[in-house]
Formats: structure tokens, sequence, C-alpha cells
């Protein structure tokens, strides 16, 4: 894998984190699952193809692409968190009536 190889890979991760942050906000879950499916598959792939260190201007855009990854993320948890922990309670309180009906 060359260093331009993994820029390519860093800047796919980084565009479908900033998708991810459009679909969270536009509340997309469907999207939003397919986009972080995606994601996981370009690690994977990161992880499997072995990245060499980077020297210079490559990895000073990689850091950059690294802290763009890091906010989209910080941002799609502040979209979705508050909504999982709304689902967490209907569940609860759904689970709640149903044994109190027995």
């Amino acid at each position: 894998m060359t260093p331009s190889d993994v820029l390519c890979m860093y800047e796919q991760i980084a565009g479908l984190t900033c998708q991810m942050v459009e679909a969270a906000g536009n509340r997309d879950w469907d999207g939003l699952s397919r986009l972080e499916a995606q994601c996981a598959a370009e690690s994977r792939r990161m992880k499997e193809g072995g990245v060499p260190v980077l020297t210079g201007i490559p990895r000073l855009r990689k850091v950059d692409l690294i802290k763009l990854i890091l906010n989209n993320d910080r941002e799609i948890r502040a979209i979705t968190e508050p909504w999982m922990a709304h689902v967490a309670n209907v569940v609860r309180g759904c689970a709640e009536a149903l044994a109190t009906a027995r």
C-alpha cells in the first residue's frame, strides 16, 4: 500500500463520516446504518492492508483527516445518543407494560 493509497482510504472514510453526519441530522436512520456499514468495511480494508507509516505532508494530511473523522463522530453521537435514550425508554415502558399485563 502506497502513501497515496493510505490517504485515499482516509479520505474515503472522512467522506463517509460527513455523509453520516448529514444522515443523522436528517434522522435518516436507514441511510446512517448503510453508511456506517460502508465505513466499517473501509476500516477493515485498511487494517487488512497494512498501513505504512507516513511522513511529511502526507502525515499532516492524515492527521487532518483523522481529526475530521473524530469531529464527525462527535457530531453523530450528539445527534443519535438522545434519540437512542428515547428509544430505550420507549422499549423499557413497553416491557414494563407487558410485564404488568401478565
